[in-house]
């Protein structure tokens, strides 16, 4: 970065306070908001919205930047940050990058000529995030179910980045692992790592664990009848997940969610990655 940048982190959880603290420990001016409720930041000065427009050239939202379309996600804020014309105006001017924005641009029209950038969608950050993500997907199985890993019997469904990490953290713990993808090279992938290839269609058996990582209803009736009350489901699919939630019910399948792990299972880690990807932008 050739310039000297003055930061302001605004909102967040556990990774927006780490996310500041490391910028800072960089050199650079970093001033947040939206974090009250949160231990202190070693180097980040806290200031209020306007003192911290003021002061800053590059503004980070959060993870996701809005939840409801509203407001500012900020669930450590002693007050509530409406995402509102007044909030935006603050921003122009500014560098502004957020998380996963679509809910948050959709509040202003102001935003158009902001222009911010989602560091969510950087390629580099999805990876990263595949790893604590599956890390915590397995503390989350050693925590609910009630037998070990080892020697459980195992599906992931979905071969993506998350579902490659978890098919390898589950086999390097000895648990039995078969998963399930639509695309002929992700099971030919499969196979190559010592994994049980198989179709969507040729779920047939029951497991101890299933760990979800898609997006859409890949988990319904044709799997869950082939369940029982000692199956547990761990779902780390967005909203709306991939598991028939009221067949599963019916059939006396636990199902867990687990979203957002990184932040609640590895936020310093998180944060790093966030950062990386923020000084990525920045000198692009």
């Amino acid at each position: 970065m050739p310039m000297i940048h003055t930061f302001g982190v605004i909102g967040g959880d556990e990774r927006m306070r780490y996310l500041a603290d490391s910028i800072a420990a960089d050199g650079y001016p970093v001033c947040t908001a939206g974090l009250e409720k949160l231990a202190p930041c070693r180097k980040a000065v806290p200031a209020s919205m306007e003192e911290l427009a003021k002061r800053s050239s590059v503004i980070v939202l959060p993870l996701p930047a809005s939840r409801d379309g509203k407001t500012i996600n900020a669930p450590y804020s002693e007050q509530e940050i409406a995402a509102d014309d007044a909030f935006v105006r603050l921003l122009r001017n500014k560098i502004v990058y957020g998380g996963m924005i679509g809910k948050l641009v959709s509040t202003s029209d102001i935003w158009q000529e902001i222009g911010p950038e989602d560091y969510y969608r950087r390629e580099a950050l999805a990876v990263a995030n595949a790893i604590p993500t599956a890390e915590g997907a397995i503390g989350v199985a050693v925590r609910e179910y009630p037998g070990t890993v080892n020697g459980a019997k195992c599906l992931v469904t979905g071969f993506g980045r998350i579902g490659k990490n978890l098919a390898m953290l589950l086999k390097s713990m000895g648990a039995d692992v078969s998963a399930a993808a639509r695309k002929q090279e992700d099971r030919m992938t499969m196979r190559a790592m010592g994994v049980r290839p198989l179709s969507f269609r040729e779920i047939t058996q029951r497991y101890d664990l299933i760990f979800n990582t898609v997006p859409a209803q890949v988990i319904g009736p044709p799997v869950l009848n082939r369940q029982d009350t000692e199956t547990w489901v761990i779902e780390l699919a967005s909203a709306p997940g991939g598991v028939d939630r009221m067949c599963a019910e019916r059939c006396g399948v636990h199902v867990v969610d687990a979203p957002s792990l990184p932040g609640l299972v590895a936020p310093k880690t998180a944060a790093e990655y966030i950062k990386e990807a923020i000084y990525a932008m920045l000198e692009e």
